[in-house]
């Protein structure tokens, strides 16, 4: 495996997407791209089918490794998590653990402070830059998801996650969906203030109205709809989706069981969740928000998170070109 301190110069050199060799790096470090390298293209029938960071979670994941994952995957769009972006733009690291709890949460809770200030001033110009780097190899951020829209974090902070957002191409930040509706309420207005659409995900907690009272407080609160987990749940996925389509900025994609047969997370194509009919009729109705491959499913032996991607992608590719 990579060191996942890979040069960005050792990026350009050992990506299997490039054709020919790279250039060298101008100002700030950011890599250069001859214009003549193979880009993916992940809409099928209209629909774009994307891919959340997180899947690649299994690999070193700097903002160029993901974007060189998303390439060989044959994905043209992305969620982008946190971590690798702010990292890009020259976040503070995270301190290491020692293993004492009392001095670890002590650090951490320094750290959290320190990376707080960071956010309130960082410039948009690296996030700027990020957007241009992924745009040339073909994959453009639709998604941003920071862990800078929580409870304990300030204004500035929140402030600062649609900021980045837009910067990098974005049009939502997106947040784990908060128990408390002062919480939404206060997203919803700080996202109307940039125009810039705060995505609400759900897990097994999802039902059909959950979403209901954060679409009233704000037109920029919206879902970051999970299908997956809605059928995990016991729910059904397409009522959802033709229900609520003008409030979903973005669905992840995920094949659960049904609640009544285990709720297991498996390859794509032997659960319960209809994933072809999801997508089909995005195609049919003309909706525009992103299918997000999210893989939660465990990487069978001798396969990678990449090849799994690529393998949901091709199934994507054949629900939405099958002839009706």
């Amino acid at each position: 495996m990579e060191d996942k301190n890979i040069s960005r110069r050792r990026f350009l050199a050992s990506a299997s997407v490039m054709v020919g060799a790279a250039v060298a790096a101008p100002a700030f470090g950011m890599p250069a791209y001859i214009p003549n390298l193979r880009k993916p293209n992940s809409v099928f029938n209209g629909v774009q089918v994307g891919v959340i960071t997180y899947s690649f979670r299994s690999l070193p994941s700097s903002a160029e490794e993901v974007l060189r994952y998303c390439v060989e995957a044959g994905v043209s769009a992305v969620e982008l998590m946190g971590p690798a972006a702010e990292a890009f733009a020259g976040a503070p690291e995270p301190p290491a653990r020692t293993g004492n709890k009392e001095d670890d949460a002590a650090a951490r809770d320094a750290y959290l402070k320190t990376l707080a200030a960071w956010r309130a001033r960082v410039p948009m110009k690296r996030f700027e830059q990020l957007r241009k780097l992924y745009k040339r190899a073909g994959v453009s951020i639709y998604g941003y998801k920071p862990s800078a829209l929580g409870v304990g974090n300030t204004d500035a902070e929140v402030d600062y996650a649609f900021r980045a957002a837009k910067a990098l191409g974005a049009n939502q930040a997106n947040v784990e969906f908060p128990k408390d509706p002062t919480q939404t309420k206060r997203l919803g207005d700080i996202a109307k203030r940039n125009k810039v659409y705060v995505g609400y995900h759900g897990h097994l907690q999802q039902t059909f109205d959950m979403w209901d009272g954060a679409f009233a407080q704000s037109p920029y609160n919206a879902a970051n709809f999970d299908m997956g987990h809605y059928v995990a749940a016991g729910f059904d996925a397409i009522q959802f989706i033709e229900a609520k389509h003008q409030h979903i900025v973005s669905m992840h994609v995920k094949d659960r069981k049904s609640k009544a047969n285990g709720g297991a997370n498996l390859p794509w194509g032997e659960g319960d969740t209809p994933i072809a009919e999801a997508l089909q009729l995005m195609a049919a109705r003309n909706y525009k928000f992103p299918a997000t491959i999210e893989l939660e499913y465990p990487v069978p032996d001798g396969s990678d998170a990449v090849k799994e991607v690529a393998r949901c992608v091709e199934y994507a590719r054949k629900a939405l070109e099958r002839k009706a």
